[in-house]
Parts: structure tokens; sequence; C-alpha cells
């Protein structure tokens, strides 16, 4: 009798498993989804009187997934022939937003930072990409877009770059070895970010230079004063025998401006640089000891444009678990992390002193001997690179 109850138990249950497994709704990747992108117009001309007026809206569809996703979406903007190796990106996020409207000046600087000629028409190509997580990737078609640029100042710049030298500057110090430069965009102005130093005393000082090895063509501070600059109150002259540039302020990250039209030097916040899809990269973990595993301390990979992250990192190797680390998007989240297999299945080339850690979260592991090293993450060319 108690075996047939049992039995009797089983057959009614049986169906309303079935049923139950009929009613959920399975989620699939619809894998015939499609991005399609438009512009308002494919032919442009930028105007300086009108820099603060609406210039295009890139806008877009959003591909049918075969769910409700919420995709990440990127702009490529570069000039016909480059396959958008040097594309600025404008990253667009959180799936509902569906268009981008560019400035007439958000959009010529942007270019400007690419190379683009300015006040001629230029012919170049637009495509929208969409992401959803890491591995799902979805490209609209190219599509045409001629252009010209305003001409921003009838004055170019002198130099290619300046470069910086000086205990001063943290990642440069007195020596050719490591010099930092700040770029020209075209328009008089040399920029970028700088780590400065104000340890009380001459290691405070640094000097431009115009020439890359070159100790004669420096320019010190009465250099500056004297052609009637108006000079950040970070800075003073150190007084010292070569007259160099004292930072007194806060030793920390700073974006440094040398407008030679205008006749400025001005220090302000960081900021990215056209061409990355973050202002910054953030490392954090016990192989970077200035780090640690924490949010209180974390090292900061700022952009440098092009999609090329860069800066001065210390590495230690204990030869364990003190040697990991990992990348992240977004200080303070630690859901943001790039591990080492994130780069390896992305194709990257990864420098030999870094190997994948195996741990709990395949972190990075610095495997090579401890010290000051100089890291790029290129995301352009997929590479991974550490230099003295």
């Amino acid at each position: 009798m108690k075996n047939l109850i049992n039995k009797l138990i089983i057959l009614i249950t049986i169906p309303i498993v079935l049923s139950g497994c009929e009613d959920r709704d399975l989620t699939m990747l619809n894998s015939n989804a499609t991005l399609s992108a438009n512009l308002s117009s494919t032919t442009v001309v930028l105007e300086k009187e009108n820099a603060s007026s609406d210039a295009l809206t890139i806008s877009w569809t959003k591909p049918d997934f075969g769910y409700d996703a919420a995709p990440n979406y990127q702009i490529l903007i570069d000039m016909v022939g480059n396959n958008f190796a040097n594309s600025i990106s404008q990253p667009i996020d959180g799936g509902s937003n569906l268009q981008k409207v560019f400035t007439a000046e958000e959009l010529n600087n942007y270019l400007i930072s690419l190379g683009f000629e300015q006040g001629v028409p230029i012919d170049a190509e637009v495509k929208v990409v969409s992401k959803l997580g890491e591995y799902h990737e979805l490209e609209s078609t190219v599509i045409p877009l001629n252009i010209t640029l305003y001409v921003t100042s009838e004055a170019n710049c002198t130099f290619d770059q300046l470069w910086l030298v000086g205990a001063g500057i943290t990642d440069a110090g007195w020596g050719w070895t490591t010099p930092v430069a700040l770029a020209c965009n075209g328009n008089g102005i040399y920029s970028g970010n700088v780590k400065l130093n104000n340890n009380g005393g001459a290691d405070n000082n640094f000097r431009f230079f115009t020439t890359k090895d070159d100790w004669g063509s420096g320019q010190n501070f009465p250099y500056f004063e004297d052609d009637n600059y108006t000079i950040d109150s970070n800075f003073e002259n150190a007084n010292d025998g070569d007259s160099n540039f004292a930072f007194t302020g806060t030793s920390g990250y700073y974006y440094l401006e040398v407008n030679t039209i205008d006749k400025k030097i001005t220090l302000s916040d960081p900021q990215p640089i056209a061409g990355c899809d973050y202002e910054q990269l953030w490392l954090v973990g016990a192989g970077v000891p200035d780090a640690g595993w924490g949010w209180a301390t974390p090292v900061q990979l700022f952009c440098n444009g092009n999609g090329v992250y860069s800066g001065y990192v210390n590495f230690q190797n204990n030869g364990g678990a003190d040697n990991n680390f990992r990348f992240f998007t977004v200080k303070d989240d630690w859901d943001s992390g790039q591990n080492f297999p994130y780069y390896e299945d992305a194709g990257y080339t990864i420098d030999s002193n870094f190997e994948n850690a195996n741990d709990g979260d395949s972190n990075f592991a610095f495997v090579g001997t401890s010290g000051s090293y100089f890291l790029t993450v290129n995301t352009v060319d997929k590479t991974i690179t550490l230099s003295n």
C-alpha cells in the first residue's frame, strides 16, 4: 500500500514539474542582431562663430539582442584610409541613450587632436560600436563624412612638443632617460597631464626644453616672465643656479598648459585626452605597493590620447601573492576590474614581466625585478609594455 501511494505521488508531481519548465522564459542571445547608424548631415562645415551650437548628431538603433539588454556604445571617427586606427572613441553608457550631439567646438577640438588639418575639407568616416559585456560586439556600417574644421588660431606650434626635465616632475627627474612631453595640439598650446612633486626644497624644481637631449634649449622661469607670461601661482622662480621653475603646490597630478598665444602657463585638475574610453585606468593590488589591496591610494594611469594609458608605477616581486594586481576602469568599483585573461583573450601582447597569477581572480603577477617602471597600456595596438 505504501509503495502504491509513493508511485501515485510521483505520477502527480512529474506533470507539475514539466509544466513549470514549459512556462519558464529562457534568455537567448539573438545572433542576428544588427546595428544601424545615421548622421544628421554627411557634409559639415564648422564655424568658430557658432562654436557652442550643435553641429552634428549621430544616432543609432538599439540592436534586438533577444532580451532587454543595456549595451554600451562607442562612436568612432577617423580620416578615410586609417581603418579607425587613430580614431576618437566617444563612450555612451547605459543602452537607453541612442544619440550623441556634438557642438562645433567639441567636434573641432576632437578632430584637431587626431591631426585633422584646419580650414580645408577632410574626408572622414564614422561608425558606432555596441558592446554587450566583454565579448559581444556589434558594429554599424561605415558612414562617410566630409568635414571642414574652423581655424582655432593663425599661429601653430613652433615645436612638436615641449620637454620637462627636473626633480619637480616626478616621472622625469634630472636626466634625459625619461623626460615628460607636453604635446602641441596645433594651435600654439602645449598641454598634458603631469605629476608634480613638492618636497619643500630643490626636489621641486624643473625646466622646459624645446629639444630632447639638448640642455642648451632650456626655457627657465625668467624666460617666460620676461616675455610677459601670466604664470600659475603654484610656480615660482627657484632662484637656483639656473633659475628653474619651482612647484610650490600640493604634490599630485595636474593638467599643465603652456599657451604661447595668450601667454599663459596654467595648472588645473587632470583631464582626459581625446581618444580614450576612460579618463584613466586604476591599478590596485599588493604587487603595486603604492596602492595595495584597497581604494585608499589606487595608482592612476592617465589617458595620453589615442587609446594610450601610461605612467610610472612602482612594482614589487616578493615571489608570492604580494606580486599581484589588477586594472580597473572605475575608481571604488571592484566589478570594473580587468584581469590577465581579459587582455589575453582580447589578443594583447603582454610584457614578459607579467603573467597570470592563477589565483581566484586571475590577477596580473609581476615577475620582474622590483622597482619603478614606465607602464604603457595601448588599447589601439593592443600591447602592455614596461620600460625603465
